[in-house]
């Protein structure tokens, strides 16, 4: 049952926290208790939230603009609680998860950097549990999308699996039996850095000819924005989709063209695919897994891309016709990954906080009886003394 008090000075302009009291990753997902809990995906545009049960499912979502990077984390973090509190209004919630697009330390409590908000080694496990009186859970996105993928999607049944997501940028993670891989310091799995073309494209990261330069969202429009700057023939049904103006052309636009037939825009996937074929052949050669999630915006254009990418894999593939191949499958969660992901992970602290406070309840009944007695007792004492000194 949830319950409710008041907070002053906190910060949040509802001025309340919540407070669950109810009835080890793969401590374990299986034996987690199952009780409703919240995901947040954090990105740098939107904050999405809601509640999940325990087999995966949304029973309510809500969602912001994030706020401009430009504002201090505590502005976030107000944004959050909002959400949370939100939900709670009309859900027992027993723990929040949070999926940030960002560097995540080991101990998941501190956002050691995020590019899109002013998060600078940011204790924000802490910051919200003060706030929010239940346990939180603090993880990268897209961590939390592979485990949401190998709990209820795609990756259902694999014991050894990938994820890459597809966006602005490349993410990813891994899970091995059951656990995701997050390395000794915590930053595991940004395989959208690993270098791919020496001296190639500058990347927002510092570096040259990055992986994601060349098979992400952002690699997409550079592409089809330059060749109608350049007013290629090629890009004339784009540039009069966009009146003209380049700057409007987007990833969605790109994939819907494609759809319709547009041969620049199905070329453009194409070249975008093979590059992740490229990367995924070099990930099977250093991880070896058993499967291949391909997750994000930029997935949406299905087979335009992931058929791209399977037949780059398997030119590229050490000892390709001599050893197993991994599958390459898209994600099934869409969007709400990361956020089923974050809310079915904090599952696995919401057990902790539960025993807790049954034990700190406990405690309270046990001190409760006892002070009955002692009461009961001594008003027995003062009976039998009134009794003794007037027998009548």
């Amino acid at each position: 049952m949830s319950t409710y008090r008041d907070l002053t000075g906190r910060g949040s302009a509802r001025g309340t926290v919540l407070r669950t009291i109810g009835p080890r990753e793969r401590r374990s997902h299986l034996t987690a208790p199952r009780v409703p809990t919240v995901g947040i995906d954090i990105g740098g545009t939107k904050v999405m939230a809601g509640v999940v049960d325990a087999d995966g499912n949304i029973l309510e979502k809500v969602r912001t603009e994030t706020p401009d990077k430009s504002k201090s984390p505590k502005v976030v973090e107000d944004t959050i609680v909002e959400l949370v509190l939100d939900l709670s209004d009309r859900h027992d919630v027993h723990a929040v998860g949070i999926g940030a697009a960002g560097w995540v330390d080991a101990d998941r409590a501190r956002v050691l950097f995020a590019p899109h908000l002013a998060w600078r080694n940011e204790p924000l496990r802490d910051a919200l549990q003060d706030r929010l009186a239940v346990p939180v859970m603090v993880d990268n996105d897209a961590n939390t999308a592979a485990w949401a993928e190998w709990r209820f999607g795609a990756g259902r049944g694999e014991d050894h699996l990938v994820m890459i997501t597809l966006g602005t940028g490349i993410g990813g993670a891994i899970l091995e039996d059951g656990q995701v891989k997050r390395g000794k310091y915590g930053v595991a799995g940004e395989f959208g850095h690993m270098q791919v073309v020496p001296g190639g494209h500058r990347c927002p990261c510092g570096n040259r000819g990055c992986w994601e330069q060349y098979s992400s969202g952002n690699a997409l429009v550079r592409e089809a924005r330059e060749l109608a700057a350049a007013d290629s023939p090629v890009a004339y049904n784009i540039i009069d989709r966009v009146k003209g103006s380049v700057p409007d052309i987007t990833g969605p636009l790109i994939t819907e063209l494609a759809r319709e037939g547009d041969a620049m825009c199905v070329e453009l996937l194409q070249d975008i695919g093979q590059w992740l074929g490229v990367g995924l052949a070099n990930l099977a050669a250093a991880l070896d897994p058993s499967c291949f999630v391909i997750g994000g915006g930029v997935s949406a254009a299905d087979d335009l891309l992931i058929g791209p990418a399977r037949d780059a894999f398997r030119r590229h593939l050490t000892g390709r016709g001599y050893r197993p191949e991994a599958r390459i499958a898209r994600a099934q969660l869409g969007p709400e990954a990361g956020m089923v992901g974050a809310a079915d992970l904090s599952r696995l602290v919401a057990r902790r906080f539960r025993r807790a406070n049954r034990r700190r309840v406990e405690r309270y009944e046990r001190y409760g009886r006892y002070a009955q007695a002692l009461r009961a007792a001594a008003a027995a004492a003062d009976r039998n003394a009134r009794t003794t000194q007037d027998p009548h």
